[in-house]
């Protein structure tokens, strides 16, 4: 699978642009500011139907604009497939496959499988727990579509959920039976999440720590691991034990909301006690491992997305990667860059064939 040509009209800092894509290696190289980032952005909207930097959508608008479009003609299993991604400020966000809207955003997710590095990846030893579930469940749902309809589901029970108990708090009174049909409701899907979520891990985690090894050397020992409330009691029952402390806080305390996976270091936070060479080598590590699961689970090559880390990484990683993505299991691949000779020397060791766009 790779992205032939990338049209953008009021995306970001760009009011039109239009490109068109080698099928293995693209380079953007140009001064901070110029929108190398906001290209590759641009290519994960297709995929994932919103921004990797910018949860709130309108922002992505060009200033002083009413909308965007982002188009983008994909080959992939030897047919095209054209996509078409565009907000209006006021309305929803559209996503269009081959002329045909979708009924759901979510339907989409999965069709165009891609990964992202970036800088930006920190968050996921830097911030809490809910920076990682969404890595996990993102993970998960671009190759199983159930999950990603069951995660909503349990999102959209939870919401109700908690307005319940804020509503009871409000007016003085509670009821335990209505409150029982939310719990049989989050009991059901979120049973489904924790299980996918372990089976995901368990093939998950051996992959990643290959790729660690594989990118510090073997000379320390990382643990990824799942934290969940679920491991040790079933979702009715936690929710059955916490009502007290639910009515008290007005909002649900307790379920797969709630999961955390733990990064270490020789058995301590890799956030606290790892340098930050170790904790560049876990992201990449994770990411990698990303790549590979994907890759096996979707029986296609995602599009891989490196952005600005030649600038943030040691040679040693930079060769790592170069590595990795000379080997013949690594289909398109998107770099930004600042220095627009160090980006040629890179891609030139990868043997493969390559664009640069000076922007």
């Amino acid at each position: 699978m790779f992205l032939k040509k990338l049209s953008l009209i009021n995306y970001k800092n760009f009011e039109s642009e239009h490109f068109e894509f080698d099928g293995k290696i693209n380079c953007f190289v140009g001064a901070n500011g110029v929108g190398k980032t906001n290209i590759l952005d641009a290519i994960y909207h297709l995929s994932l139907g919103k921004s990797y930097f910018n949860p709130v959508a309108t922002q992505n608008i060009r200033h002083g604009e009413d909308f965007f479009v982002i188009e983008g003609e994909f080959e992939k299993d030897e047919r095209g497939e054209k996509v078409v991604c565009s907000l209006k400020r006021g309305g929803k966000r559209i996503i269009k496959r081959n002329g045909k809207a979708y009924d759901r955003l979510s339907d989409h997710i999965g069709l165009l499988p891609l990964v992202i590095i970036s800088p930006a990846d920190r968050d996921l030893i830097l911030e809490g727990s809910d920076t990682r579930r969404k890595f996990v469940d993102g993970v998960i749902a671009q190759s199983d579509k159930k999950y990603l309809q069951d995660l909503l589901k349990y999102q959209k029970v939870l919401a109700q959920r908690n307005s319940l108990l804020k509503y009871f708090a409000l007016n003085q009174t509670f009821d335990v039976s209505t409150l029982s049909v939310y719990d049989e409701q989050l009991h059901a899907f979120g049973t489904e999440i924790f299980n996918k979520r372990v089976a995901f891990l368990e093939d998950f985690i051996p992959i990643f720590k290959e790729q660690y090894v594989s990118i510090s050397g073997g000379k320390e020992d990382v643990s990824l691991t799942y934290d969940s409330k679920l491991l040790d009691d079933g979702l009715l029952s936690l929710l059955e034990k916490n009502i007290d402390r639910d009515r008290y806080l007005q909002y649900t305390s307790t379920g797969i909301h709630k999961d955390d996976l733990d990064f270490d270091i020789a058995g301590h936070p890799i956030k606290k006690f790892g340098s930050q060479g170790q904790q560049k080598s876990f992201l990449i590590a994770l990411k990698f491992a990303q790549f590979q699961f994907i890759q096996e689970q979707a029986k296609t090559t995602p599009i891989l997305l490196l952005d600005d880390i030649f600038d943030k990484l040691d040679e040693n990683r930079v060769s790592h990667i170069v590595s990795l993505v000379n080997d013949e299991n690594f289909g398109q691949i998107f770099i930004s860059d600042t220095h627009a000779d160090r980006t040629e020397k890179v891609v030139k060791n990868i043997h493969q064939s390559y664009k640069i766009f000076k922007l």
